[in-house]
């Protein structure tokens, strides 16, 4: 099965999320055998930041690492293990709040963002496809 990095390299709609991963150096983590869960922006959710910001952000490995791990829990979380938690801690240390249905595929948000797809199997965790990029605090 492939890793959680080698699944967004070979996906359309993640070459934004790849690049990033691979400017802030983290790509190695991401093949590490985890498990993590990922909150993965698709290229939609990064066009919607501010123009410039995914270029400034590349300047920036450190500011850019920060906000990549916080689209990371350490652990395997399906959909119905976040709905259930209603809260993971990130790897940067900053919680990501859950909101879901129980039961139901709608409504599954992860802090202001919808799930697009949940429950992406991988060798060393699981993805979750959002529709924007999340930010702490």
């Amino acid at each position: 099965m492939p890793t959680i990095a080698d699944i967004a390299i070979n996906t359309d709609g993640f070459s934004t999320l790849v690049a990033a991963v691979q400017a802030a150096g983290l790509v190695e983590s991401l093949q590490s055998p985890g498990p993590f869960t990922v909150f993965a922006p698709n290229d939609e959710a990064f066009a919607q930041l501010p123009p410039g910001t995914v270029q400034t952000l590349v300047q920036n490995p450190p500011q850019l690492a920060r906000i990549l791990t916080y689209h990371v829990a350490a652990g395997k979380y399906t959909q119905a293990d976040l709905i259930r938690l209603g809260q993971v801690d990130s790897v940067e240390g900053a919680p990501i709040p859950i909101d879901g249905n129980e039961g139901g595929t709608d409504g599954f948000e992860v802090k202001n963002a919808t799930v697009l797809a949940a429950d992406i199997e991988a060798d060393n965790g699981i993805i979750h496809v959002l529709d924007r990029v999340i930010l702490m605090g």
